[in-house]
């Protein structure tokens, strides 16, 4: 049953081939007897994943079912999931019990969908390789001595081996799209603002925004349907109407205008995923897509850009965990001001700790016109390079990250770490939607293609992946050695 994609799993939950409880155990069991591999998740709750299950099966027989009624799925552990421990990774988190639901878990919830539990992360959302975790890396399933890309690491993993039908991430600067490139998955980043941030623990808020991580397109269309739409508690949701994203799957792609950035193929590219990118954009010219080359002139400046304007939201954001309200407390304070040093100290791990530090000083008086507003004046003109490209394209495609999933341990530089990011951050900087499409191998190893849409296609984005998937099978491979 693990090896069925949603859209296959729904039609033999209606067939009643099975029963979501069978399903549910069946996943339960592979997570007891697999995970230990790969560290996939923090949390597993049977007894509720057993209790939703029953109450899809009973929705089912009285045609109440939800349209992911019964589909066993797990939520990134920023997601607050009410009764269930909430820990985003961290030390800081790792006694807190959310009181309410995310909007996402309650929209997965209400479409029927079973939650197995809560997937590992980089702390905070803050890494690119899932190392920084209170909890210990995840590891790859194609490669247990490398890594699964971060922050949505554990989600890509228990994707990739298969335990879980799919899982939610949320992508600040690729979390979604990267791990989904290294672990062989399908992963979506939507539109700012189209899914609901209410609940998620925010790391930047201008960035932050969650998505599907699946086995294919038309399984994270199916998800998207469930999780995309306003939310007036989220003051940053989007008053847009939310298509059915499953009813264009599948139409034709002729005459689509294919941009591809000259700076997404330079210096620094690995030349194996560079071959199998141009592989997988000749398949879409197969479709009937055309290709031209187009310029996104200040890509090199994204990453900087980013690494101002992430740490000074994250310094905003993080500055809550004081040791007063919830979450971790330091032994017998002396005072308040001991209270908060001690607690922060010992509570945050050293990524977390670096990028309050960047932030601050980012935002401190002196410093904030030198380079927190020049960061977002640098983000407008990057905005402005995306909204000239797409007066000429319909999308743009490009590799998802500059190399294969790399070994644990194998990049301790800070700034290097954040190169692996070099392909995704624009993306968030200026807010639009991508893809990352399975897309062949390097090294033996997973890699992705992304695929990047103007504000609101993400209808169009599934399409064309999904027209993709249809015609290769990057996405139905399995890595060695799993069950």
């Amino acid at each position: 049953m693990h090896e069925l994609t949603i859209a296959q799993q729904l039609q033999g939950l209606a067939q009643k081939d099975y029963s979501s409880e069978e399903l549910t155990l069946h996943y339960l069991a592979r997570i007891e007897r697999l995970d230990a591999r790969y560290n996939s998740y923090i949390t597993v709750e049977p007894e509720r994943a057993i209790d939703a299950a029953r109450a899809a099966d009973r929705a089912r027989a009285d045609g109440s079912a939800g349209a992911l009624a019964g589909i066993p799925i797990a939520h990134k552990d920023i997601f607050c999931t009410d009764g269930v421990k909430t820990s985003c990774g961290s030390k800081m988190l790792n006694n807190f019990i959310a009181p309410y639901d995310a909007t996402v878990v309650t929209r997965l919830a209400e479409a029927g969908a079973v939650c197995l539990g809560k997937t590992n992360m980089d702390e905070f959302a803050m890494g690119s390789s899932n190392e920084t975790s209170f909890y210990g890396p995840v590891l790859n399933p194609w490669a247990t001595d490398s890594v699964p890309g971060g922050s949505s690491g554990g989600s890509a993993a228990a994707v990739a081996a298969h335990l879980c039908a799919a899982a939610t991430g949320t992508d600040t600067g690729g979390s979604i799209r990267q791990p989904a490139a290294l672990c062989g998955i399908t992963g979506l980043k939507p539109t700012y603002g189209r899914v609901s941030r209410y609940g998620m623990i925010a790391f930047a808020s201008s960035l932050d925004q969650g998505g599907p991580m699946t086995r294919t397109a038309e399984d994270a269309a199916l998800l998207l349907n469930a999780m995309a739409g306003l939310d007036a508690r989220d003051s940053t949701s989007l008053d847009t109407p939310v298509p059915d994203y499953t009813a264009t799957l599948g139409a034709g792609i002729e005459g689509l205008r294919i941009g591809l950035p000259k700076q997404y193929f330079g210096a620094g590219l690995d030349p194996e995923i560079e071959r199998a990118v141009q592989a997988a954009i000749a398949e879409l010219e197969k479709l009937g897509a055309t290709v031209k080359e187009i310029e996104l002139p200040h890509t090199e400046l994204a990453v900087p850009c980013y690494y101002v304007i992430a740490p000074a939201e994250a310094s905003a954001n993080l500055s809550r965990f004081d040791g007063v309200r919830y979450g971790y407390r330091c032994e017998d304070p002396k005072d308040l001001f001991d209270l908060y040093t001690r607690t922060r100290a010992e509570g945050f791990g050293e990524e977390v700790k670096r990028r309050i530090l960047v932030g601050t000083y980012a935002l401190s008086a002196g410093y904030y016109d030198a380079y927190y507003r020049k960061a977002q004046q640098v983000r407008r003109l990057i905005k402005q390079d995306f909204v000239d490209a797409f007066a000429g394209v319909d999308v743009i495609a490009g590799p998802t990250t500059p190399n294969p999933a790399f070994k644990l341990g194998a990049i301790s530089d800070p700034v290097a770490m954040y190169l692996e990011d070099i392909y995704t951050i624009a993306v968030n900087l200026a807010g639009l939607p991508a893809i990352s499409l399975p897309a062949g191998f390097a090294a033996h190893k997973p890699i992705g293609l992304q695929l990047i849409g103007n504000y609101f296609a993400e209808a169009q984005l599934l399409n064309i992946g999904h027209r993709f998937q249809q015609a290769t099978d990057w996405h139905q491979r399995t890595a060695a050695g799993i069950e």
